[in-house]
């Protein structure tokens, strides 16, 4: 697989370096997310929207592609755990825990359930159990104990754990092919068994799932917003453009509501 970008720096006779690093910036999404087994060319563009350059994928060898389209789905997963983790910088123990919904959900918790949840889908299930006693994990466990980080947690301590958690999950999706077999209990009365591109698929959308719920919990708690530092996927507005773009909205709401009644 070859992945080429050029970039012509003669058509970027303004701030030529600061053009080509935010052309690489906003395709950086693209690329995270692209179906690589899949031939594709893209044009570059720059401020002016002139086209200043290429993008093109070459795809595997057709007998590489169950690799590959593990690697893909693997790469959409660690995007998610990094979005999820964004979230928490910069937030102090209080506001990192700080239950923002009616059912509790917190940043902090979220991080530990899906540290929690990733390691049992690839640890247990494939029979190669995470190392690490979980009890807020265990069938005895009171209800929600993963959702929320306990006083003698920090928050260092949970992202810690999810470090470990991860790498344990990684070797595991490394090890398998897509076929590889596994069996989760707690799937009906006597689970069901699945392969480990099953498992890929289901946890993907789950921590992609959790990472939109911080989404939100980070940009209501102090207006912090979009995928990752450098890369928001916003439109590069200013607050008084967001300011009209809300107010529109909620005339738009209103009108519809009262349509409506």
């Amino acid at each position: 697989m070859r992945l080429r970008l050029e970039i012509d720096l003669d058509r970027l006779p303004t701030d030529p370096g600061g053009e080509a690093a935010r052309i690489l910036r906003s395709w950086a999404d693209v690329v995270e997310r692209a179906d690589l087994a899949t031939p594709a060319r893209h044009e570059l563009r720059g401020s002016s929207q002139a086209v200043v350059g290429t993008l093109e994928v070459d795809p595997v060898p057709a007998g590489d592609a169950d690799q590959e389209r593990k690697a893909l789905l693997h790469r959409y997963l660690r995007a998610s755990r990094r979005a999820l983790l964004w979230k928490l910088e910069g937030l102090g123990e209080r506001d990192a825990r700080w239950p923002r919904t009616p059912t509790g959900t917190n940043l902090l918790g979220l991080v530990k359930h899906v540290a929690t949840v990733e390691a049992e889908y690839f640890g247990a299930v494939f029979a190669r159990p995470f190392p690490e006693e979980l009890p807020w994990a265990a069938e005895d466990a009171e209800d929600n104990a993963d959702m929320w980080a306990g006083p003698e947690e920090t928050t260092a301590s949970v992202l810690a754990l999810a470090e470990r958690a991860w790498a344990h999950c990684d070797a595991t999706i490394e090890a398998l092919g897509l076929d590889a077999t596994g069996h989760v209990p707690w799937w009906g009365p006597q689970g069901e068994d699945v392969t480990l591109h099953t498992v890929l698929v289901h946890v993907a959308v789950e921590v992609a799932r959790h990472a939109g719920h911080a989404d939100v919990l980070r940009e209501l708690h102090d207006g912090r917003s979009g995928l990752r530092e450098g890369g928001t996927n916003l439109p590069d507005r200013d607050e008084r453009w967001w300011s009209d773009y809300l107010a529109g909205l909620q005339r738009v709401a209103e009108e519809a509501g009262a349509r409506e009644s």
